[in-house]
């Protein structure tokens, strides 16, 4: 019996590390403080493959910022030399990503069964969104709003009491594949609304009075491929004509000044906004879902990572929203809330000035439909393991968010009427 259960343990964790294995892969930081160091960092993705974190492309880059990108253990040497030869400041912030990715996992390996605290391939996470509404018909039921490229069933958790005309709040996560700790935030969210509701929480008050559309994974193929063979992969996974190159940024593929600022028509670049705007299924079944629905949705939350921001519209270019001044004070109330619990801090303000621009995004594009409060939140970390966060910060990152989002409901909720 013990060698089948380590037989079984080695497959499954052999399936899980199957496809790219990131051994000896490097991820830099660079200082970049002007446009000359911008066009360095051009020159070098035209020599070699970068896989940029932050920014997410080459040509976001900004002077005054930092950049940080992963390289494969065959460049790491043309690299370091390009940057030391070019005289541009850089660290170190994971000096082995196959190394960091296996410790990930807490236990080393791929355990089966859903648990709130670990990492939840697809087929758990489907799973689940069956048991939590099997669990609590009160309170929770299960839709689906559509399919992925790949066939795969999007599931809508609507959570809240029984009540016609409620008033609601939209939150997704899981649009980029790679982001890990976005799903898992999801999952937190539910247990932690069913799991308080009838106590004297404050999640009580919410659910008699509010719905919740909570979706757990937008990107389901992006992320089964995560599991099974890239864990760095970022996009969908739908083919494009003429091109080798597969998938679409789903976060560029909206109809909010798409293909403008900040995204690419190149199929092969991460941040390709497709042939058209919402030619991705993905991007359509979440669209349609919020178009159908725009009467009684009154916030929109995007749940991202990394680097401990509150985004609010606009990123597609850098003007100010019509509501920045509420906008704003929301969310640097949301942020200091969030910082009550383990004094994490997060930064906040409008996308393009805080980050970096990016057009075809699903807030700007809420936004315009008429959804004053929609906001982006790129949770932990920093960069120290990017997007590879382990499983031991999931709890308090969901946690320290659970505050912010609660803080924003509420505040919703407040100036409904």
């Amino acid at each position: 019996m013990l060698a089948f259960l380590i037989l079984v343990t080695v497959i499954l964790a052999s399936a899980h590390h199957s496809g790219e294995h990131f051994e000896g892969d490097k991820v830099f930081r660079v200082n970049v403080e002007d446009e000359n160091h911008i066009n360095l960092l051009r020159e070098l993705t035209s020599i070699r493959q970068i896989d940029f974190w932050k920014p997410d492309s080459v040509i976001q880059v900004n002077p005054h910022t930092t950049v940080d990108f992963h390289v494969k253990a065959e460049d790491i040497f043309t690299v370091e030399d390009f940057l030391k030869q070019n005289e541009l400041q850089y660290e170190v912030l994971i000096s082995n990503l196959g190394s960091v990715l296996e410790a990930q996992l807490d236990s080393g390996v791929y355990t089966t069964g859903h648990s709130y605290e670990k990492y939840n391939d697809w087929e758990t996470i489907e799973a689940w969104t069956q048991q939590i509404t099997s669990e609590n018909p009160d309170l929770v039921s299960r839709s689906v709003i559509g399919t992925t490229f790949s066939g795969n069933n999007i599931y809508l958790l609507k959570v809240g009491t029984s009540g016609s005309n409620k008033p609601a709040i939209f939150m997704d996560c899981g649009f980029h594949a790679r982001e890990w700790i976005s799903p898992a935030f999801c999952q937190w969210f539910v247990r932690e609304a069913v799991g308080t509701y009838g106590s004297e929480s404050h999640m009580t008050e919410l659910l008699d009075k509010l719905d919740f559309y909570v979706l757990p994974v937008l990107n389901i193929d992006g992320y089964i491929y995560t599991w099974t063979k890239n864990r760095m992969w970022r996009k969908t996974r739908s083919t494009n004509a003429g091109t080798t190159c597969i998938g679409t940024d789903p976060n560029r593929n909206f109809d909010a000044r798409w293909c403008s600022m900040g995204a690419s028509q190149n199929p092969c670049d991460e941040t390709y906004c497709g042939s058209a705007a919402e030619s991705e299924k993905e991007t359509k079944a979440l669209a349609d879902f919020i178009r159908d629905n725009l009467s009684s949705i009154k916030a929109y939350l995007t749940i991202h990572s990394y680097s401990q921001m509150m985004l609010y519209p606009y990123s597609y270019g850098y003007v100010l929203p019509k509501d920045n001044k509420e906008l704003n004070a929301l969310a640097k109330a949301a942020v200091e809330e969030l910082a009550t619990l383990h004094g994490t801090k997060y930064t906040y303000g409008p996308g393009a000035s805080t980050i970096y621009p990016a057009a075809g995004g699903s807030d700007d594009w809420a936004y315009d439909l008429g959804i004053k409060y929609s906001f982006t939140f790129e949770l932990r970390d920093k960069g120290r393991y990017g997007f590879a966060l382990p499983e031991s910060q999931i709890q308090a990152t969901c946690e320290e968010t659970m505050l912010a989002i609660n803080h924003v409901t509420s505040y919703v909720l407040e100036h409904l009427y």
